[in-house]
């Protein structure tokens, strides 16, 4: 099938790998324009998905926007049969929606209608979901609200955050695109709308979440710091040095003992109590204008008493 592919970060790499790898002719790429970066912003970086398609010879094209008239005549130039798009981050108005004969399909990284927005794979960890998914969409008007093509789910595991759980959930929709779009091919696709009633939003992350407030549960925090990693990441003050907290464990101990009580401190690891009771160790974090390093080496310099 003639397939425009649309998708900007890591996550739509795998996708667009299946699609080339499973014999479609990917006739463009459009992905967001580069970004500058480095101290002085004044060099600009690609993105993977570019990165990948100049790779393979496939032509790029980086629309400022969507809505006035260039991307249109782009794609209409490019004729694609059924437009695939995963994590581009730009909306695409109707005239696009309904240009490919087969239309335009999604791959979203959540159990759709639940987490609908930006950031559905943060916002599962941080709520506390033991179980998540990719649904392949037909791509409507609306934010996340075409019909379902087909699904697939998987466990979240207790100590994943979401940087790992995104790089597996990246490989199970790159399957479950080249299933739908098989499907779609031989007219074999079967779709179904979705109900609005049991939609929640994942909205953009931003560093207003990130201070963790010890008189919450250890589960909750543990939730926050996994959630948030790597960016805005959860954040604490310890020793009066504002520290990126990046990882912790889930004790099983309990405490009767004040919220952020400091019950250990020392090389052998840092463990504080949480408003329930619960005892959670910290493994790994980032003090300001430092690199990461182990709870226990951070000690060494700086002996925390509490209460955080």
């Amino acid at each position: 099938m003639r397939i425009v592919f649309m998708g900007t970060p890591e996550f739509a790499v795998p996708s667009l790998r299946a699609l080339v790898g499973a014999g479609h002719e990917v006739c463009g790429v459009f992905t967001q324009p580069d970004r500058p970066v480095g101290r002085h912003q004044n060099s600009l970086q690609p993105c993977p998905v570019k990165e990948y398609a100049l790779s393979r010879d496939i032509p790029v094209f980086q629309p400022a926007k969507m809505r006035d008239g260039e991307a249109l005549s782009i794609l209409k130039e490019l004729a694609p049969e059924l437009i695939a798009v995963a994590a581009y981050g730009k909306i695409l108005p109707p005239d696009i929606l309904a240009l490919p004969r087969y239309g335009c399909v999604n791959v979203h990284s959540s159990l759709l209608p639940r987490y609908r927005g930006a950031a559905p794979i943060n916002w599962a960890i941080l709520n506390g979901e033991d179980r998540t998914g990719v649904t392949i969409m037909y791509m409507a008007e609306g934010l996340d609200t075409g019909d379902i093509l087909i699904q697939g789910e998987t466990a979240i595991g207790i100590d994943e955050n979401a940087q790992e759980l995104t790089a597996r959930l990246a490989e199970l929709g790159a399957d479950l695109l080249i299933n739908a779009v098989d499907e779609i091919s031989a007219g074999m696709a079967l779709s179904e709308p979705q109900d609005d009633g049991q939609s929640c939003y994942a909205p953009m992350l931003s560093r207003e979440l990130s201070s963790i407030d010890w008189n919450q549960s250890a589960r909750h925090i543990h939730d926050q710091v996994r959630g948030l990693y790597p960016w805005p990441a959860a954040t604490a003050e310890l020793d009066g040095v504002r520290c990126k907290i990046l990882k912790t464990k889930l004790t099983g101990e309990t405490a009767k003992k004040p919220a952020g009580t400091v019950l250990q401190a020392d090389k052998k690891g840092l463990k504080a109590v949480c408003g329930d009771g619960g005892v959670l160790e910290i493994i790994d974090l980032q003090p300001d204008g430092k690199k990461t390093m182990a709870a226990a080496a951070f000690l060494m310099g700086h002996p925390v008493k509490g209460p955080l």
